[in-house]
């Protein structure tokens, strides 16, 4: 029988700490990965619980994952039907967490497990969301490094989210923010501009990073092209989530205002003139531009309908409340 995150959360102490980590295909670094985790989260005397997510690995780390929890306590093992991808395990992984701080790392032991006390300490200081910055990164310089680099400046200028290391995986979160965020696609790098969405205080700070020990790895420079795109997705959540008709309209109404504009004058053409307008190619323009007008217009009304729906069908609030201070209940 599968059990759900709410059975389990019902049924259990919530802990102060939940590790989650997506595994794929890293069965030489599991051993290693857990001791170093357990290490440093009971350094930080902390309730604490250690949750791994098999996305589908096809090369033994589910069993050797199912291996473990049998053999401890704080364990615990999320096995996913196939590989989904990262931002699904993670997605999985905040699901069945019950800690009131959420840590994410990745599986491949290139995080240093030790640095988790370093974001989970920041994030006390007042933050929502702390992302790790790989400062000395141990990657190739042309397949991972200018990427990167080319990546972070595009998502911090769109986003406004100023990080150093969109991509550091190793990232602490308040609870209550990684409930308001629902993870689609490939978004998991863009968790901090999601989480400023939801009105979330961020900060940085530096850790380790270290070369790969063990298999390959899973990224290439395939991933850009998928990184703009999500962007794309991304500036229009930040900008146009409760209102896309202001996307739209703008534009639905500038292009049918310039097609009316081009009929008038051919109209003025034809009958005042009298001139031949059947072969102009200002006539097939002020077509285009006022059905394309029509398109756009009706295209930011369906967003509108759809956007209601999206808030009300989940009853999503438009606003988030940080604090209220003061006042009694009669």
């Amino acid at each position: 029988m599968v059990t759900s995150p709410s059975q389990i959360a019902s049924v259990s102490t919530r802990c102060e700490l939940s590790v989650v980590v997506p595994i794929y295909n890293e069965y030489e670094s599991i051993p290693l990965l857990v001791e170093k985790i357990t290490d440093a989260a009971r350094s930080m005397d902390v309730a604490y619980e250690l949750i791994c997510v098999d996305d589908g690995s096809t090369d033994g780390s589910g069993a050797l994952l199912k291996t473990l929890a049998k053999e401890r306590h704080d364990l615990r093992v999320i096995l996913l039907r196939r590989n989904y991808g990262q931002t699904p395990a993670m997605a999985a992984g905040f699901n069945y967490a019950k800690g009131r701080v959420i840590v994410t790392l990745d599986g491949d032991l290139q995080n240093e497990p030790a640095d988790i006390a370093t974001v989970y300490h920041k994030l006390h200081e007042g933050y929502d969301l702390v992302s790790g910055w790989r400062k000395k990164r141990q990657d190739n310089a042309v397949t991972r490094l200018l990427p990167s680099k080319i990546a972070n400046w595009l998502i911090a200028g769109v986003t406004g989210v100023r990080l150093h290391d969109y991509g550091c995986s190793l990232k602490a979160y308040s609870a209550e923010v990684v409930k308001d965020m629902n993870l689609y696609g490939e978004l998991h790098r863009f968790l901090p501009a999601l989480a400023y969405i939801e009105g979330a205080r961020i900060s940085e700070v530096p850790v380790r990073h270290h070369a790969r020990q063990f298999g390959q790895s899973k990224y290439g420079l395939g991933r850009t092209f998928r990184v703009a795109l999500d962007l794309l997705t991304i500036y229009f959540m930040k900008t146009f989530l409760t209102r896309p008709m202001h996307v739209f309209g703008p534009f639905g109404a500038l292009s049918v205002l310039s097609g009316l504009g081009l009929s008038f004058y051919l109209a003025f053409v034809k009958f005042i003139l009298q001139a031949n307008i059947g072969n102009r190619p200002l006539l097939l323009l002020a077509v285009v531009l006022f059905i394309s007008g029509i398109q756009l217009l009706s295209v930011g009304l369906l967003a509108e309908v759809m956007m209601r729906t999206y808030h009300e069908s989940q009853k999503r609030p438009i606003y988030r409340v940080r604090e209220v201070v003061g006042g009694k209940v009669s």
